[in-house]
């Protein structure tokens, strides 16, 4: 009998260190699943945009919102073809590339410090899918308004927490679209009520081969 007690505790604990160590190991797979589907840059719903998708918002991504925070998706192509600030260049180049594939890209985030996500909305162009313009807007008083644009191509902005981060592409006079002189990155920061530049870096490309990195402003 007291072989059979002497073992009962060892097999209980052996029991317990076995779920003990397949709980951690679906903890583990369900963090990594986790991050993978974040990304930690803002929630992005697809590009390029459907037409199906479009008419109650342009989304493929449905992510949940936060009880501190308000999450509201929207009609990207409606909300550029209706904004004023939006040039006619670009407001051209809202329609499908093929089938209903609109060149629209969304994601949401906070950038302004607002309780509803900010939307940022890039617009490539059909031909050879380079940045043509890029917007954010902000929900005021339940209407989302026009709070940054660029549209000097080729242009691109994305999320970067609460950093507001514009790509640019500069070319000189005698440059290919394949090898633009330099390219700029600036970081945008919600200040007074406006976006305001932070910081900008620009990585200028040799002719010859190899690039050279100028100082941060």
């Amino acid at each position: 009998m007291r072989g059979l007690t002497g073992a009962g505790p060892d097999r209980a604990r052996g029991s317990s260190q076995a779920v003990i160590a397949v709980g951690a190991a679906l903890a583990a797979i369900a963090l990594f699943v986790a991050a993978c589907g974040t990304g930690g840059t803002g929630t992005r719903d697809e590009g390029p945009a459907h037409a199906s998708a479009v008419a109650g918002a342009v989304a493929s991504a449905s992510p949940s919102p936060s009880p501190t925070t308000g999450y509201r998706r929207v009609d990207a192509v409606s909300l550029l073809k209706k904004d004023p600030a939006v040039s006619a260049t670009v407001k051209r180049q809202l329609k499908p590339c093929s089938g209903d594939n609109y060149p629209v890209e969304v994601t949401y985030g906070f950038l302004t410090g607002g309780s509803v996500n900010d939307v940022l909305i890039n617009v490539s162009d059909c031909g050879d899918w380079l940045g043509i313009g890029t917007y954010v807007y902000r929900d005021v008083g339940g209407t989302y308004e026009n709070v940054f644009k660029a549209e000097d191509s080729p242009v691109v902005a994305e999320i970067d927490g609460t950093d507001l981060t514009v790509t640019k592409q500069v070319y000189d006079t005698n440059d290919t679209l394949s090898n633009p002189s330099r390219e700029t990155v600036i970081t945008y920061w919600w200040k007074a009520g406006r976006f305001t530049e932070h910081y900008r870096h620009d990585t200028y490309y040799s002719k010859t081969g190899g690039d050279t990195s100028a100082p941060d402003n």
